[in-house]
């Protein structure tokens, strides 16, 4: 059996679901498969912006946190379409960037207004583009609570080093396992004393972890 290693932090993002979901929707819902790509909808539905909120079916196929809950992509189709038809969510064809889709909506007033909306041939709204995370977040979602000493050093950060290069250096972090602002700072410190090059991102995870280490960090 696989172990759940706790809740992070008092501080980690939450997301706010319907009562209903709880008292009438999960009660009836008898495949487990289904009740996973359930959750997983509404959480990426609470995550959506713009005028309507939805899911495309071509990015729930390729989401890797769903697909290490299900067998494959297939195991995915079949249990949206279980939710579907049980009338959790609600779907649609769509064109996206000149491309065929399926759209997934809640089966809510607005989600049921929207669907009438592009039944009758209207474009699927266009989302705003997500703001970009910043440093405090980025901490806060990888590696756990601020403390005053951390949030200063960050601050610092913030003013020293481009705002991509701070992701990248979270991400390369969070793929070698080494969660920790001294590793995260190790990493920008090479890159700006070496220059910042793609030659890591090429490299196995072994050999990433080498380079982006050399000689400036220390365990």
């Amino acid at each position: 059996m696989k172990v759940f290693s706790g809740f992070a932090s008092e501080k980690a993002p939450t997301i706010r679901l319907p009562e209903s979901v709880v008292t009438e929707l999960v009660p009836i819902v008898d495949d487990l498969d289904e009740l996973k790509v359930t959750l997983h909808i509404l959480y990426r539905l609470q995550q959506a912006r713009g005028p309507v909120r939805y899911v495309s079916q071509r990015d729930l196929l390729a989401d890797p946190v769903l697909l290490r809950g299900l067998d494959s992509p297939a195991a995915v189709r079949r249990a949206v379409d279980r939710a579907v038809e049980r009338g959790t969510f609600l779907q649609a064809e769509v064109d996206r960037d000149g491309h065929p889709d399926v759209v997934y909506l809640a089966n809510s007033p607005h989600g049921r207004a929207a669907l009438e909306a592009l039944r009758r041939g209207e474009p699927l709204p266009t989302a705003p583009p997500q703001p970009r995370p910043n440093i405090f977040d980025l901490y806060e979602e990888n590696i756990g609570p601020l403390t005053p000493l951390i949030a200063e050093e960050l601050k610092e950060a913030e003013k020293t080093y481009p705002a991509q290069w701070i992701e990248d250096a979270f991400r390369e972090a969070v793929a070698l396992n080494r969660r920790s602002w001294k590793y995260i700072r190790a990493i920008l410190e090479r890159w700006h004393a070496e220059g910042r090059t793609d030659e890591a991102r090429r490299r196995g995870p072994e050999d990433r972890r080498r380079y982006i280490e050399g000689e400036h960090v220390r365990h």
